[in-house]
């Protein structure tokens, strides 16, 4: 048993998953991690590679399961099993581009898995849980920089952003219904980067649906060239510009959240953003992981995307004065990071 208590994390497997774990068992919770396993890659029958390299990273073991969230009746037996203190809820599909294809999918599996999960922790007396949650439930930025005060849901450009302000809507109801729930939402911006030691990444299964893999792609000689979408938007550049945020400072974002939970003052539910405060252009990180990479990154300009926006960063002050929590990792670190994995896993957690 683990000083900190049990942390059980839905889509431990993924990208901020498997590098906000690295995070816990550094700072001594013990995790009980599951995912569908739908995005990420697995041998069979095995550990997800990306868990098996953060017990190498950690030296310490994660309980594992292969379940899916929308599953009452497994869920419900993890519960049961063991002793949860919170829960970090990652799971969920998250490329705009297929929400915008697939509704049904996405509301499917990020809002009826998101409520069966709620069911799941009320039934069972666990009342604490940090959201992952995406600057997209702003929408059309009304101002920049964005603060938490921005209107959510209003002019949502995709169903996936819309997933992610229905499930924070679900929560907030929840915390109004039942006082005894602690609920943060953290708003992501634009997660990217890798663990320092180069064992774990982003691996996205296909095509890239983020800017960063398919940079990296490029520069290992996996893809051509990086098509960007639109060079007509009213930035510095014409190219649309993002607020990056280092993944491993995304991870302890989530510790951060935790221990405000914590607090014997804290109640109900509070959102905070997850950003640098800092926006980058597409042919800004296309320069920089030409300089970290020393590759020539090769790209053309092609029409924008349907549900891209031009501009979007954040305002993240609240939660350096509340959660005592600042990213630290500039653009040149998450260039050269996202270099590093690429570089030992030319094709990403597969061995071939």
């Amino acid at each position: 048993m683990a000083p900190n208590g049990t942390i059980l994390v839905t889509g431990g497997a993924g990208y901020v998953g498997s590098h906000t774990v690295v995070e816990l068992l550094n700072n001594n919770y013990s995790v009980i991690a599951i995912d569908n396993l739908v995005n990420c890659y697995a041998e069979k029958n095995q550990k997800p590679e990306s868990l098996k390299r953060v017990e190498q990273i950690t030296k310490k073991q994660i309980t594992f399961y292969n379940v899916d969230i929308r599953n009452k009746e497994a869920l419900d037996k993890i519960f049961k099993t063991h002793k949860i203190d919170a829960v970090i809820h990652f799971a969920a599909l998250k490329a705009v581009g297929e929400s915008v294809q697939v509704p049904l999918m996405y509301y499917q599996n990020n809002i009826a898995g998101s409520s069966t999960l709620f069911e799941v922790m009320q039934n069972n007396g666990v009342k604490k849980v940090v959201f992952s949650s995406s600057a997209t439930v702003y929408g059309l930025p009304q101002h920049l920089p964005i603060t938490e005060a921005h209107p959510t849901g209003q002019n949502c450009t995709n169903p996936y952003g819309k997933t992610k302000f229905f499930v924070e809507e679900i929560l907030k109801d929840v915390c109004t219904s039942d006082p005894e729930w602690k609920v943060i939402l953290l708003r992501y911006f634009n997660p990217v980067g890798a663990h320092s030691s180069g064992l774990i990444g982003e691996d996205p299964s296909g095509i890239p649906n983020n800017l960063m893999p398919y940079i990296s792609q490029v520069a290992i000689g996996r893809r051509e060239k990086v098509f960007v979408f639109g060079n007509d938007y009213s930035t510095k550049d014409g190219t649309g510009v993002r607020d990056y945020i280092h993944i491993t400072d995304l991870a302890i974002g989530h510790l951060k959240a935790l221990e405000k939970m914590n607090e014997a003052d804290f109640k109900g539910w509070k959102a905070y953003n997850l950003g640098t405060g800092q926006g980058y252009s597409v042919l800004d990180l296309i320069n920089a992981f030409a300089k970290a990479s020393g590759q020539k990154i090769n790209y053309e300009v092609i029409k924008r995307r349907e549900g891209d926006i031009a501009s979007s960063f954040a305002d993240p002050s609240l939660a350096k004065k509340e959660l005592n929590w600042t990213a630290t990792r500039g653009i040149d670190e998450m260039c050269r990071d996202t270099w590093n994995w690429q570089k030992l896993n030319p094709n990403g957690f597969q061995k071939k």
